[in-house]
């Protein structure tokens, strides 16, 4: 019998618990800083791991209504972050703290790939996004599973070679980023991390008899 074993050391939902602001952004070397405004500031303490449009980043500062997070290189290269500007919102969740539900699926905030928005259709008050993704990652996108849009928890659907759809309700369009989300944006994906494992566990059978 085989075991997935998942390190659950910072965990989210994709459950987005509120929206802030990026204020300014300031490069560290090959890094980019970022203080971001948000009510959920004063809740917060110094090395703390929050996800940001499901980048998860540690709380370096905190000042007041505001905190100060650094993003490094590699988090640059495979994330949007190297594009946001003054004034983006930003979907924010606090790492789960044990014993909590888990109201989406789990999270890690480790952004595997960029997506593009293709399109924008409402539909009598909820909205139908669809996103194109590269075709490295088909192996891990199923009809009804579970993707990370921006941090944001979804189920995909009409799931084709390097594309799917999510349904967006009245609620999560206006209580996350996904409104600032238009043809051709970029938005961070993470697939399913049970998912994952299961494709790196077949890549590397058990073989009988050790």
């Amino acid at each position: 019998m085989r075991f997935i074993w998942i390190n659950f050391a910072t965990m989210f939902t994709g459950i987005v618990e509120t929206v802030g602001k990026v204020q300014e952004i300031a490069p560290n070397g090959h890094n980019l800083s970022f203080w971001i405004q948000a009510a959920i500031s004063p809740m917060l303490k110094v090395d703390q791991s929050v996800s940001h449009e499901g980048i998860c980043l540690t709380v370096e500062e905190i000042k007041e209504d505001r905190y100060r997070v650094t993003a490094i290189e590699e988090t640059i290269r495979k994330s949007n972050i190297g594009n946001w500007q003054i004034g983006k919102a930003v979907n924010l969740e606090r790492c789960m703290s044990l014993g909590g539900r888990l109201d989406g699926h789990i999270v890690q905030g480790h952004v595997d790939a960029t997506g593009t928005c293709l399109s924008v259709t409402p539909e009598n008050g909820s909205y139908l996004y669809r996103f194109s993704f590269p075709k490295a990652f088909n192996h891990l996108i199923i009809e009804k599973g579970s993707i990370a849009v921006s941090g944001t928890s979804l189920t995909c659907f009409d799931v084709a070679d390097g594309a799917f759809s999510v349904a967006i309700i009245p609620y999560t369009y206006e209580h996350t980023s996904i409104s600032q989300v238009t043809p051709g944006s970029l938005v961070n994906l993470e697939f399913d991390v049970i998912g994952k494992y299961i494709a790196r566990m077949q890549s590397f059978p058990v073989k009988t008899g050790e």
